[in-house]
Parts: structure tokens; C-alpha cells; sequence
């Protein structure tokens, strides 16, 4: 077994409404979407208008800077229609499914007699190319460079996070062939990352090609981000590429079948849902249908990804591209009589305000309310708690907000992306918005760096 890495600096939130590992299969969502706002730095040009028929894998647009990089359909069916904001940016592509299911035809074969050329056009020709993400900056990969090392992290440890041995339970052919395809494309390793204490299903302990972690702690542990920094960290000129297990699945079942995979397993989770369960639907759905006489009467925060760095849906709403969870919790649209000042058993607190301390494994019912606005932003050592990486958080953040170039790279912003500082934005009692202003910080670096 190879060496555990033990993270001692984190934070565990334990919420009400895990799971419970019942895969259900969902049926017709009604219209499906795919949204060019989840790819960070996208700029989309249309390759089809409303009206238009579409396969599964049909092109919808595609990077104007990368043309190469496209953006398929997950259903047969027509475009219904194209959303638009301020200034027409494309917001969404609306397609409305006719249950048939006709794929578009893309090459297949064994990966391990492709040449890395081969297999980087099929995937970008059949649109998986966008499961691949690179750091720095969390932006799809791109096709002309060679990574360093390829990424896969094979659990999640955010709040109410899904299984993922569950969710690649019988998946071990498309998970090696997914493998297979990913080593053409770095001449560095490929490295797997799985908890130190627990069992993990076949998919991930029979995997050949890959380089074992053994990762045991709290929150972040299971970010990929975490995992590079322990392992093998990203410096100035330097990329790192990051896939998801169920994206090295897709990427395997591309090349075993020669479709585009259009389905997700996700994970329906929080407090206010009636049924905590996993679903097995396709990518860009309505989650109406899973929402619907599942969830209390509440007022609620419905939340594509899970607490700390999901993007917030409306009921009739779409799954995002890289999400497999959904989370349900309350709305905070409340004033809190006496704020921190009145104790509660049913307070879930980091410091000792409360009694939550006493009790490391109870489960709470957090809903979104600040309990106070933004003030002074001092140093406190609060984030250097939660975060186990070897970098200055609050100094980091206070050189993005001054804009200044050669802090940022000093400081370390090539190792973090959002999700590794979300726990710090969780604890700051400054309430300063930590994962928006780092993402202007990596946006400014692309920038500069480009």
C-alpha cells in the first residue's frame, strides 16, 4: 500500500440529508439545456440555431478562441431555444428530447493502439474534450499542451457529498479504458487518489497505469487541487490536467462504443429533501422532476453541487456540466434574535461559541443566512485552520484585491482554485466573498499570462 498522506488541517460540516445508496433511474425531464456559462472562459459560437434537429453528440457550439473544442447535445430531439442576457452572451441552449435516442457516430478503438494525436481528436471531435480541466485556473485543457500529470481524485469529501464507489460500482472497463486513453496524453503519470479508510469498489483498486494515493482527513482532502499540492505541486509554466471518475468513465465508454456518453449519476441530497437518493439521468436535465413532492414546504435554496461551491438553481432550473449532486436546504431569510449572543444546542459553530464541539457527530441543518455582514478583513488565522496547503491565504486575497501580479504568483494562486477556499469563505467572520474574488484573481493571471 502506498504511503498515507494525512491532511490535519480542515473542516467536516456534517449536514442532515445524505444519500441513501438507492440508484433510482430517472425518467423525461422535459427540456434539457446545456449551459456555456459553466465553462470559465468560454466564449461560445453557435453552430446551430432554434429549430434545428439534433443527435446525441450533435455540435451546439463551440471555443471561438479554440474551435477545435466543441459542445455536443445530450439528447436527440430540436433546439428549442437559444437564451440570452445582457449584451446577447448565451446563456443557455434549450433542447427538448424526442425520446429516440439516435447518437452520432464517432471513432472507436482500443486507446492503448491510438497514437495521443488519435485519441485527442476523437475526443474533441465527439465533445468529451470539456471533461478535461487544467490548473491552474480550473479552465478546460488545452488540446495543444502536455500536462505535467493527470489528476483523478477517486472520492469526494465536501458536504453530503456522493459516493463515488457507489456511482462506479461495474464501471471497472470503461474507468481502465478511460485510463488507457488519458496516459497517451502525458508523458508524466497519472495518479489516483482514494481514502485511507475505507473500502473502494473495483473500478478504482483494480485500475492498472496509475500511481496510488492513500489521502485520511477532513474536508478538502478529497479536492483534486489538495491532492496536487501534497503530491506534486503546480509551479509558474507549469499544467496539471483534472478529470472526474465519471468523466474517465465517459472518456472509456467513447472510445469501448464510439457515443458520446450522455448520462450522470447524481446525488439528491440536504435537509429538506424527502427521499435522499442517487439518480441516474441525463446530463443537462430539468431537476423538476426530481424535485417534485420531494422537498418540504419550506422556502429553499436549491443548489447545483453542494454547499460550499454550487451555483444556485431555480426549481425548473438545470444540472450544471460538472455537477453530481444536488443539495436542498433552507433559505436564511431571517433576522437571528440576539445573533451569536444566544447559545443553542442546534448551532453548528468552528470556534467554541456554541456546544457543537461537544458533539463532532451530530449532523446539522444549516440554511443560507450570513449572520452578519462584511467588515474589516484582518488577519485572524481562521483560514489557515481549514486549508492544508503550504501557502498565505489572507495574504493571497488581499494581493488580488491590490491587483498585484507579483504577490499573487509569490503567494502561491497557481495551486488554488475556488473549491480549495471555500471552507475558508465558510469560516471568515469578516463574511468576505473569497471564492469571487480568487476567480478574478486566476482570471487576471490568464490574462497576463496569455
Amino acid at each position: 500500500m502506498s504511503e498515507i498522506i494525512k491532511i490535519k488541517r480542515g473542516l467536516d460540516i456534517k449536514l442532515q440529508g445524505k444519500a441513501e445508496k438507492n440508484l433510482i433511474k430517472a425518467g423525461s425531464s422535459g427540456p434539457y439545456a446545456l449551459k456555456p456559462t459553466d465553462f470559465i472562459g468560454l466564449f461560445p459560437k453557435l453552430n446551430i440555431q432554434a429549430g434545428d434537429p439534433v443527435k446525441i453528440g450533435t455540435a451546439l457550439f463551440s471555443d471561438k478562441a479554440r474551435p477545435e473544442i466543441k459542445f455536443v447535445s445530450p439528447v436527440s430531439g430540436k433546439v428549442t431555444e437559444i437564451i440570452r442576457g445582457e449584451k446577447r452572451k448565451i446563456l443557455s441552449v434549450i433542447m427538448e428530447s424526442d425520446g429516440k435516442d439516435d447518437f452520432m457516430k464517432f471513432f472507436s478503438g482500443d486507446p492503448l493502439t491510438l497514437s495521443p494525436g488519435k485519441i485527442t481528436e476523437t475526443l474533441l471531435e465527439s465533445g468529451t474534450w470539456p471533461l478535461i480541466r487544467q490548473r491552474p485556473y480550473n479552465v478546460i485543457a488545452n488540446p495543444k499542451q502536455k500536462p505535467k500529470a493527470i489528476f483523478i481524485s477517486g472520492f469526494d469529501s465536501a458536504p453530503l457529498s456522493p459516493d463515488l464507489d457507489f456511482i462506479m460500482k461495474d464501471m471497472e472497463k470503461e474507468f481502465q479504458t478511460g485510463i488507457n486513453a488519458l496516459k497517451k496524453l502525458t508523458e508524466g503519470k497519472v495518479h489516483l487518489s482514494l481514502p485511507a479508510d475505507s473500502e473502494v469498489c473495483p473500478a478504482f483498486s483494480k485500475a492498472s497505469g496509475v500511481e496510488l494515493h492513500y489521502f485520511k482527513g477532513p474536508h478538502p482532502a478529497g479536492n483534486p487541487g489538495i491532492q496536487i499540492h501534497h503530491i506534486d505541486p503546480i509551479n509558474k509554466g507549469e499544467v496539471a490536467w483534472v478529470v472526474s471518475p465519471q468523466g474517465v468513465a465517459s472518456i472509456g465508454k467513447l472510445f469501448i462504443e464510439g457515443s458520446y456518453d450522455n448520462n450522470i449519476t447524481l446525488a439528491l441530497t440536504g435537509s429538506e429533501v424527502s427521499k435522499p437518493a442517487y439518480y441516474k439521468l441525463i446530463k443537462g436535465a430539468s431537476i423538476l422532476s426530481l424535485l417534485k413532492e420531494n422537498t418540504s414546504s419550506k422556502e429553499l435554496r436549491i443548489i447545483s453541487g453542494n454547499v460550499l461551491t454550487g451555483s444556485q438553481l431555480m426549481k425548473d432550473g438545470f444540472l450544471g456540466f460538472y455537477d453530481n449532486q444536488v443539495t436542498v436546504i433552507p433559505e436564511g431569510k431571517f433576522f437571528d434574535f440576539l445573533g451569536w449572543a444566544l447559545p443553542g444546542l442546534e448551532k453548528f459553530s468552528t470556534s467554541r461559541s456554541f456546544f457543537s464541539w461537544l458533539c463532532p457527530s451530530k449532523q446539522y441543518v444549516l440554511d443560507t443566512n450570513l449572520k452578519g455582514g462584511e467588515r474589516a478583513f484582518v488577519i485572524s488565522g481562521q483560514y489557515e485552520k481549514v486549508l492544508p496547503m503550504d501557502i498565505y491565504p489572507v495574504q493571497l486575497i488581499k494581493a488580488i484585491l491590490a491587483e498585484n501580479i507579483d504577490k499573487m504568483e509569490q503567494l502561491g494562486i497557481y495551486e488554488v482554485v475556488e473549491e480549495d477556499m471555500a471552507l475558508c469563505e465558510f469560516v471568515c467572520t469578516s463574511k468576505i466573498e473569497v471564492q469571487a474574488i480568487l476567480r478574478k484573481g486566476l482570471d487576471l493571471m490568464r490574462k497576463e499570462m496569455e
